[in-house]
């Protein structure tokens, strides 16, 4: 077998790899995303980049570390620097009106609907937007922090080697975070506080 085919035949070999990880885990690397970002767009141009820098990287990959954790760092990397690129990440809210695909004005989005009854509906629908609302008021670094740990389960050894930061740096971010995003909802929304939602 010549160097080029043996070349070859590890590209390939890498290739399949690489594939299998982004189908298992396109998904969780998208809810990630989209947490971080706020919006669907954003979300994916970010998984996109993110894949996409993966692939260039990927013979670095330390087969050790599980994907996600070394893929989540790429991904938490490109989103902080991009906000500290454009000094704010955009966000749309899910009530905004947006132009549908025949230039429909007043349309708009729908979310899927999952909940049994409509007051637990509207209860979990104030929940998750006060959470979501109050993720997007918190620096890229607490927000990271808190995600990383409340929304993925990632414990503090993983979200440590992911942002490249200390066990205490991660757990002064997601102590603070979790202030500040408790301090953002009980102003915004004291109700779910009265009614024992949130501590």
């Amino acid at each position: 077998m010549t160097h080029t085919a043996v070349a070859q035949s590890m590209d390939d070999r890498l290739q399949r790899e690489f594939d299998e990880l982004v189908y298992r885990h396109y998904q969780q690397a998208y809810n990630l995303a989209y947490r971080l970002t706020g919006n669907a767009a954003d979300a994916e141009d970010l998984v996109q980049e993110a894949f996409l820098r993966a692939y260039r990287f990927f013979d670095r990959y330390d087969r050790s570390m599980p994907f996600m954790n070394w893929f989540s760092r790429i991904l938490t990397n490109l989103y902080i620097d991009e906000y500290r690129r454009r000094g704010r990440l955009r966000t749309i809210s899910i009530d905004e009106v947006y132009s549908g695909d025949e230039g429909e004005e007043g349309t708009t989005m729908d979310l899927p609907d999952t909940a049994p009854d409509p007051l637990e509906r509207a209860l979990s629908n104030e929940y998750l937007h006060a959470i979501h609302e109050g993720l997007q008021h918190l620096s890229p670094e607490f927000r990271v922090a808190v995600v990383l740990a409340d929304l993925e389960g990632h414990s503090y050894e993983e979200i440590a080697e992911i942002t490249r930061t200390s066990i205490g740096t991660v757990r002064s971010r997601i102590h603070r975070g979790r202030k500040q995003l408790r301090d953002h909802i009980k102003k915004r929304h004291p109700n779910l506080f009265e009614r024992g939602d949130l501590k």
